[in-house]
């Protein structure tokens, strides 16, 4: 729920700000910038919660904490991707393929009740897939429209 809070916030600020200093709009751009808020802010969660995080890895996996150290460097890489116009398309394959990739340790997670911040088994549960599945969903869309699609922006200029 949290980094869903944070995406729209972000947006919303971003594009105010940028609405009253450019007098227009300039959603993929407030699109991006809010995503890279968000990935930076559960890349700190990763370094945060570390032994939650490693919980949500399933054991047959090798080197856990390395793979939690990796995704939340991952993750700040990205949103410096998202902000580099030359790299923003590429940037966002690249992040919705992670989005994809990173989803079994969600449900892994939910399955195993594991607590992100603890590592406990005293998490959310199965409940937690009704959010989280089609919030993955929304992350990939949400790239997908920001910086990947060829946007024919529409631009309300101050004044029409």
């Amino acid at each position: 729920m949290k980094p869903l809070l944070v995406l729209v916030v972000s947006f919303v600020l971003t594009a105010v700000v940028y609405r009253l200093f450019r007098k227009e709009n300039n959603f993929p751009l407030a699109g991006r910038i809010a995503m890279a808020v968000m990935l930076v802010f559960t890349a700190i969660g990763h370094f945060m919660y570390m032994e939650g995080m490693q919980a949500m890895v399933p054991e047959w996996i090798p080197f856990q904490k390395e793979l939690v150290l990796l995704t939340g460097i991952m993750e700040v890489l990205f949103a410096i991707g998202l902000l580099l116009p030359k790299y923003r398309a590429m940037v966002g394959w690249a992040l919705i393929v992670f989005f994809v990739i990173v989803l079994p340790a969600n449900i892994y997670a939910a399955l195993e009740n594991v607590n992100y911040q603890t590592g406990g088994n005293d998490g959310s549960g199965l409940n937690y897939l009704w959010f989280r599945i089609p919030l993955q969903a929304l992350f990939i869309i949400w790239v997908y429209l920001s910086a990947i699609r060829k946007s024919k922006s529409i631009q309300f200029k101050a004044g029409n």
